[in-house]
């Protein structure tokens, strides 16, 4: 079971340059990330007087996050497995791929880059980034619901693509199947809650716009989702004799 695999790490790692490399991986691919996704946002907002929240401009958001997100993995793969999401590197922690002290580390970079990226977007256009919420019509645990199927979507692509010891060449697939999985979701839940699945791609916005209304369901949406998905992925599809990998994928 996926629970026995669960490793708290040593006191070594915490400090281990191997640790720290990766989690300054973690922070520059996070950055891209919502620097680009954030990014075509705000310029699509300029060119079109606010017009973001309409069909084109959803379209154009799926395209951005999927191209911007292929490309933050694929150069993060190899140093840190490039997850680019506290939801991810949750999944990967419930079932033994990384372990408790390592994925904080994560954590932090994942965070600390969505809001140097906010704040960069925030200086260089002068315009304010786009905080996450809820349209109307649509209620808290409606998007809790929607965020953890789209995360459960996303993470469990990570495990088949890029986790499974078994992908053998599928694993050179796995940036852009990562990245599609995203764009897509994004145009199925972008209108009713702007289709986070990663809590750190809100929080930056968040942060720096102090705008917290319904922020928690970006909390809990996808690590609900992205720990079912490291869970289920585990218990169903991963042979238990190979050995769990506790530094990254």
């Amino acid at each position: 079971m996926p629970i026995s695999r669960i490793a708290i790490g040593t006191t070594e790692e915490v400090t281990h340059p191997t640790t720290l490399k990766a989690a300054i991986a973690e922070f520059i691919s996070t950055l891209i990330f919502v620097f680009a996704g954030q990014g075509s946002g705000i310029a699509f907002n300029k060119l079109t007087d606010n017009g973001a929240a309409t069909p084109a401009g959803l379209v154009a958001a799926s395209i951005a996050h999927g191209f911007a997100l292929f490309v933050a993995v694929a150069v993060g793969a190899n140093i840190s497995g490039g997850h680019v999401n506290p939801a991810v590197t949750f999944g990967a922690f419930v079932g033994g791929n990384i372990t408790l002290f390592r994925a904080i580390w994560y954590w932090i970079a994942q965070l600390l880059g969505s809001t140097v990226a906010c704040l960069l977007l925030q200086f260089t256009t002068s315009m304010a980034t786009g905080t996450f919420g809820l349209t109307s019509g649509v209620g808290v645990w409606q998007a809790v619901v929607l965020e953890i199927v789209m995360t459960f979507g996303l993470v469990y692509t990570v495990y088949a693509t890029a986790v499974d010891p078994k992908k053998g060449t599928l694993g050179t697939i796995a940036p852009i199947a990562i990245g599609f999985i995203v764009g897509a979701n994004i145009l199925v839940g972008g209108a009713f809650d702007g289709a986070s699945m990663n809590p750190a791609i809100a929080f930056g916005p968040a942060l720096v716009s102090w705008n917290w209304t319904h922020h928690w369901i970006y909390w809990v949406g996808p690590l609900i989702g992205g720990g079912i998905a490291g869970v289920v992925y585990e218990i169903f599809f991963i042979s238990h004799t190979h050995e769990p990998l506790a530094s990254d994928y």
